[in-house]
């Protein structure tokens, strides 16, 4: 079962919505790297605010991806592309329907 999450909600800069857009979807290419990461999505609640979730099987799991490629290139372009501090949420997963 998914026992643990990450959350990142995530405010682009004005007139860099769509490079956010754009590196987000470029993102998912680096899941390759990361067996351990179950599920992973990156969303657009609107114009200018996205989300990043992900879904785990272990503290070990999500410690890969918070060190992991996909974590690195949300750091290297953070300032250029986002508004605003990064926070990211640890939750834990009370249920879960993953299929795979």
């Amino acid at each position: 079962m998914t026992k643990l999450a990450l959350f990142v909600q995530l405010k682009a800069k004005a007139g860099k919505e769509e490079e956010v857009a754009a590196f987000l979807k470029g993102a998912a290419a680096l899941l390759e790297q990361e067996p351990l990461t179950v599920a992973w999505f990156a969303v657009r609640f609107d114009q200018l605010t996205f989300g990043i979730f992900d879904a785990f099987d272990s503290v070990e799991g999500r410690q890969a991806h918070l060190g992991g490629s996909i974590a690195a290139a949300l750091m290297a372009k953070y300032e250029e592309l986002f508004d605003g501090p990064l926070e990211i949420k640890q939750p834990d997963v009370l249920a879960d329907r993953v299929l795979r």
